[in-house]
């Protein structure tokens, strides 16, 4: 893999207004992505939601969902490490620790594909609208794509994932616009955890790609619309 560090990505510091989440970049506060993808869930997915959480409790869920997070942090910082070249593989294989062992299949079967590295971790904005940090961009299977790297706790259906490819995507709005690229690829690399270990890999690419980049902006609209009724 080609390490080429031809864009330069700015730095950014996070804040909240109003709990929302936002990003500052050059003196210009902008809503993340994550945040509004939160704020225009659907009903649907409200309601799912709230029906787990009353059949397994406020306790369970809330561990749950704590051990997730700090699950899927520690490896994204390994395949972080690994990518900016602070980590060789080989030490990630001596270890047992739940969420190294999930990078590893990451690392191997997914990140084995990926020709070039432009960046790990890169912030990006689209034109005073939004901003994100995606896990990785560069060329992956041959064409220019932005990476996301999730953990579950259960394997993936398709059709369960839509606000991935709605995050990838602005991504990939957000770099073209800013770096006269042209992504038009979105690669999503999913692994569970032990013992099941089960790596996944989802790309959207095509007229689906650019059918979910009009949703999220779409999105945007709806959540300009929230907070300034709120």
């Amino acid at each position: 893999m080609l390490w080429n560090k031809k864009f330069n990505y700015p730095s950014s510091t996070r804040t909240s207004i109003n709990s929302v989440r936002y990003y500052e970049i050059n003196n210009t506060k902008l809503p993340s992505v994550t945040e509004i993808l939160k704020a225009t869930e659907s009903e649907h997915k409200k309601k799912s939601l709230l029906q787990w959480r009353r059949k397994i409790g406020d306790i369970e869920a809330n561990r749950i969902m704590q051990v997730s997070s700090a699950r899927g942090t520690s490896m994204h910082k390994h395949i972080e490490d690994y990518l900016t070249g602070q980590v060789k593989l080989d030490l990630l294989t001596n270890e047992n620790e739940e969420s190294l062992i999930m990078s590893e299949q990451i690392i191997q079967k997914g990140i084995s594909n990926l020709n070039e590295l432009w960046g790990a971790e890169v912030t990006l904005s689209y034109s005073n609208l939004y901003a994100g940090t995606a896990d990785a961009s560069g060329i992956y299977g041959g064409e220019e794509s932005i990476l996301d790297f999730k953990q579950s706790n259960k394997p993936k259906k398709r059709e369960w994932i839509e606000d991935y490819f709605l995050q990838i995507s602005a991504y990939a709005l957000a770099h073209n616009k800013t770096y006269d690229t042209k992504i038009s690829q979105g690669v999503i690399l999913v692994c569970t955890p032990p013992p099941e270990n089960l790596f996944q890999e989802f790309i959207v690419q095509g007229d689906e790609f650019i059918e979910y980049q009009e949703k999220f902006l779409k999105k945007v609209e709806q959540f300009n619309l929230l907070t300034k009724n709120s």
